[in-house]
């Protein structure tokens, strides 16, 4: 549970953020989990990850070197593609632990019964990095069906569907187990209230399937209604709660009426999806996992994009917005703005659209572009 220091802190840092940069807002101070820092600079874990890893987190290092952000990478190769990597894995956890913050692409996950289960997931495990945090907004200058989309996901990244708990109790008979708890119920819910308080946001909506899993999805709803009774309601903050599968009709058909959203761990892999496609795709998605001790910057539309590795035609947009998140958690509020205003000016002036923009620009080109508005 954040304490109310870092709520207080939170609140007088987001009035000092620019409307621009509301993508990345409202992510905690650092507080008592204090990172690794020697003489003024910061080490930061590096995971480039899968797929356009390597050149969406290469164009981060420029944009960083450019303005001299005082961040030291401890940088881990790891890749998900075999299970000859795991020994990397356990050294860039260890990274993790000691600095308390990194930056991630994403590990590729075997679909093969006899690979080794998500790296990602486990990281998220291990380090109870249990909140997901991604915010879907309109981004002038990129093309979108909708208007004036702006709400963001919170997802419970530890249980649920993602418990990896599955055996073959008879030939052709397959046993999933979803394990949900009260406590991280509760947890993410007051999570997912805190984040709408910090950000002046008005509603927090619980996304469920209750009315099928009554026992599971049961007790993650009553267990947000109960939150939000308890704990917020003297705030004056609005609650409901919607079914799953009606979510996605609405969202696609009028996204404008969601504001925070709170859903266990495979429903918030849909549902980041759908919110990706509304406001442009994932290449211009940021997101964050963070826990008590440890945070995790990454994009927030969790794709490794194989089919474009090495072409250098990735959108960087996501990857270096997410930085700024960390830079922002880091208390380098004022670096972190300069290089998400350049972000949104090079989208909203359209002169480096990559392909998933439906322009010709590489990953350089967009990159090189950020800078030189710096």
């Amino acid at each position: 549970m954040l304490s109310k220091a870092i709520v207080s802190a939170a609140r007088t840092a987001l009035q000092q953020v620019s409307s621009a940069t509301t993508l990345a807002a409202g992510f905690p101070k650092v507080a008592s989990r204090l990172p690794t820092k020697y003489g003024g600079v910061y080490t930061v874990t590096l995971i480039p990850g899968d797929g356009i890893g390597t050149e969406i987190t290469d164009s981060v290092k420029q944009i960083f070197e450019h303005v001299n952000a005082p961040i030291e990478w401890e940088q881990y190769n790891v890749s998900g593609e075999t299970a000859m990597g795991e020994s990397l894995l356990v050294e860039a956890m260890e990274s993790l632990k000691r600095n308390k913050v990194g930056l991630k692409g994403i590990l590729f996950t075997p679909m093969d019964q006899q690979s080794h289960p998500s790296w990602n997931v486990a990281m998220r495990k291990q380090l109870d990095i249990y909140a997901s945090v991604v915010v879907f907004k309109t981004v002038p200058g990129v093309p979108t069906r909708h208007k004036d989309i702006d709400f963001a996901i919170i997802r419970e990244n530890t249980e649920g569907e993602y418990s990896g708990l599955e055996h073959q109790s008879y030939p052709g008979v397959v046993e999933s187990l979803k394990v949900s708890t009260r406590v991280k119920a509760e947890r993410i819910a007051r999570f997912a209230f805190d984040f709408a308080l910090k950000n002046n946001r008005k509603k927090v909506t619980c996304v469920h399937k209750a009315n099928i899993m009554k026992l599971g999805d049961g007790l993650f709803l009553n267990t947000f209604r109960n939150v939000a009774e308890t704990y917020y309601k003297h705030a004056g903050m609005a609650y409901n709660d919607m079914i799953v599968d009606n979510t996605s009709m609405q969202l696609v058909a009028r996204p404008q009426q969601f504001d925070v959203m709170v859903m266990p761990n495979l429903y918030g892999a849909i549902i980041s999806n759908i919110g990706a496609a509304l406001v442009g795709g994932p290449g211009i998605v940021p997101g964050c996992n963070v826990g008590r001790e440890y945070a995790l910057f990454e994009p927030g539309c969790r794709h490794v994009a194989k089919d474009i590795m090495g072409t250098n035609r990735a959108n960087p947009a996501a990857m270096i917005l997410s930085a700024t998140m960390m830079l922002r958690h880091l208390g380098l509020d004022q670096m972190a703005n300069n290089i998400a205003n350049s972000t949104f000016n090079v989208l909203q002036a359209g002169i480096s659209k990559t392909s998933d923009m439906g322009g010709n620009a590489t990953t350089s080109d967009f990159t090189n572009a950020v800078i030189k508005n710096l």
